[in-house]
């Protein structure tokens, strides 16, 4: 299981699209406090508007590690790059990337940690072994975003849970299983990196025994009616053991994104499908809740689309930015 070093100076490197730096963007979003600046080369043209420190002065500030907030085309880090994190391995950080290239494979970098004594992280990746899954029951409480597709609000939801929750003044924890969520947490495991026999035990060692009252929220992954991700998806959803399950949809989608023939289920379908799957490890468990990525409907049609179908399934609807989560949290304290 990943531990980063915070806090954290990020690296843009020579980004020029917004879209390309979602990462970096997602850090400063979720984790602002973790976040001492920014560092990028003069040819960038994307900023995220943090004071500018180089390497060696966020090291001086307290920083732990640089974190690389852009994805690279192909997942490999462009040659250019590199100059700038042997410098912040030399001033005694941590280089952290998510891309698909491993640190390692840069013996530049790989002699620049050991001058400086920072560490190569690398959170897509793991070397570390996990067990099979063993269904003992935990304690504590667990809720697990799922969805009908991939890439449409999971660790979005898990992080405006995880604040609805501490708003109403309940105990819990953000649980990640993604790159960017790792990064922002500060500790996880990239659950798709993981050999698949071993997928539910690693989800049972990221969120382990807790306080009866405390919540884990868990950051999905994949779709249980995804042709190539439905297999992640079902791991984890055995290893978290949820008491709790928030379906997260996009309305604007009929069929798995890039899978034309693979049309998105009717949701009270995709709804008992999950929990029928979940039951296997915790039998008690039940969906609380839908939260919806409604930036293809105006306002107007985002409330009648809420309201009926709220009114259909009998749980609340949420869009996280159109009113906030609050309505999930609420419904997960009386479990």
């Amino acid at each position: 299981m990943h531990q980063l070093r915070k806090p954290y100076l990020l690296f843009l490197g020579d980004v020029a699209l917004k879209s390309d730096a979602k990462t970096a963007f997602g850090l400063r979003d979720w984790c602002r406090a973790d976040v001492l600046g920014e560092w990028s080369l003069p040819e960038a043209t994307v900023s995220l508007d943090l004071p500018r420190l180089s390497p060696a002065e966020a090291a001086r500030q307290g920083a732990g590690s640089i974190v690389i907030g852009v994805a690279a085309v192909g997942g490999v880090l462009p040659p250019q790059w590199l100059s700038e994190l042997e410098a912040a391995l030399e001033a005694g950080l941590d280089v952290v990337s998510g891309q698909h290239s491993r640190l390692s494979s840069f013996p530049s970098l790989v002699q620049a940690a050991q001058r400086g004594g920072g560490r190569l992280i690398d959170v897509r990746h793991s070397d570390q072994s996990f067990p099979a899954g063993t269904g003992r029951k935990r304690s504590g409480k667990r809720v697990l975003t799922v969805g009908t597709d991939c890439a449409l609000g999971k660790k979005y939801t898990a992080l405006a849970l995880t604040q609805a929750l501490h708003q109403l003044g309940a105990a819990a924890t953000f649980r990640a299983t993604g790159q960017t969520g790792v990064m922002i947490a500060g500790a996880g495991v990239a659950i798709d990196a993981v050999i698949a026999d071993f997928v539910a035990g690693a989800a049972e060692q990221l969120s382990p025994d807790n306080a009866p009252g405390h919540w884990d929220v868990i950051e999905g992954q994949g779709a249980l009616f995804h042709p190539a991700y439905a297999g992640v998806t079902l791991g984890l959803l055995h290893g978290s053991q949820p008491d709790a399950l928030v379906l997260c949809h996009d309305p604007s989608r009929d069929t798995i994104e890039t899978y034309p023939d693979f049309p998105i289920p009717d949701l009270q379908v995709a709804i008992d499908r999950y929990v029928e799957a979940a039951r296997l490890t915790n039998r008690a468990v039940r969906c609380v809740g839908l939260s919806i990525n409604s930036s293809s409907l105006s306002d107007a049609d985002w409330a009648s689309y809420a309201s009926a179908l709220s009114t259909r399934l009998q749980l609340p609807v949420v869009d996280p930015l159109r009113g906030g989560v609050a309505a999930l949290a609420q419904a997960l304290l009386p479990l």
